[in-house]
C-alpha cells in the first residue's frame, strides 16, 4: 500500500476563519477528512502533520524518506521564503506535489515565487480544497507508473 505525507504548513490550522475571500470556508480538518476519503478509495494511507514552525516540517520532510513514497505539501508563507524547505525536498527525492488553496500567481507579487516548486513534480493552486484531492489523485497516479 502506498504510503503519502501531507503537509500543512503555517496558519493553516486557522482555515475557516481566516481570509474566508480568500481561503474559502473549509476547516483543515475538512480537506483532511476530503483526503482521507479520497485515500481510501485509492487504497492510499496518509499521514497528516500541520505545523506553523519551519523546523518541525523540515524535521518531517527527513523522516519521510524512510516511510513514505510521496509527499503532498502546502507549505503556505513558506513556500515563498523557505530555502530550507526545499532544500528539504531536493534532499530526502521523494516524488512531491505543492498545492495552494488560492492562485499565487494572481496575488501579491512577493506570492508569485516559489521556491519549492522547482524541486516538485508539479504544483496546483487556485482550486481551493480541491488543489489537495487533485494533488492526490496526481501523485498517487505518478506513484503507479512508475511502479
Amino acid at each position: 500500500m502506498l504510503s503519502i505525507l501531507v503537509l500543512h504548513g503555517p496558519n493553516l490550522n486557522l482555515l475557516g476563519w481566516r481570509e474566508p475571500e480568500v481561503y474559502g470556508d473549509s476547516t483543515l480538518d475538512d480537506i483532511n477528512h476530503s483526503l482521507t476519503v479520497v485515500a481510501q478509495s485509492l487504497d492510499v494511507e496518509l499521514t497528516v502533520l500541520q505545523s506553523n514552525h519551519e523546523g518541525v516540517l523540515i524535521d518531517t520532510i527527513h523522516d519521510a524518506r524512510s516511510v513514505h513514497q510521496g509527499i503532498i505539501v502546502n507549505a503556505g508563507a513558506y513556500t515563498h521564503t523557505s530555502v530550507a524547505i526545499r532544500d528539504a525536498i531536493a534532499g530526502v527525492a521523494l516524488p512531491t506535489v505543492e498545492v495552494h488553496l488560492s492562485n499565487i500567481y494572481k496575488r501579491e507579487s512577493f506570492r508569485h515565487h516559489s521556491y519549492i516548486a522547482p524541486v516538485v513534480l508539479g504544483q496546483i493552486s487556485g482550486f481551493g480544497t480541491q488543489s489537495y484531492v487533485l494533488g492526490l489523485h496526481a501523485l498517487v497516479s505518478y506513484l503507479r507508473q512508475k511502479g
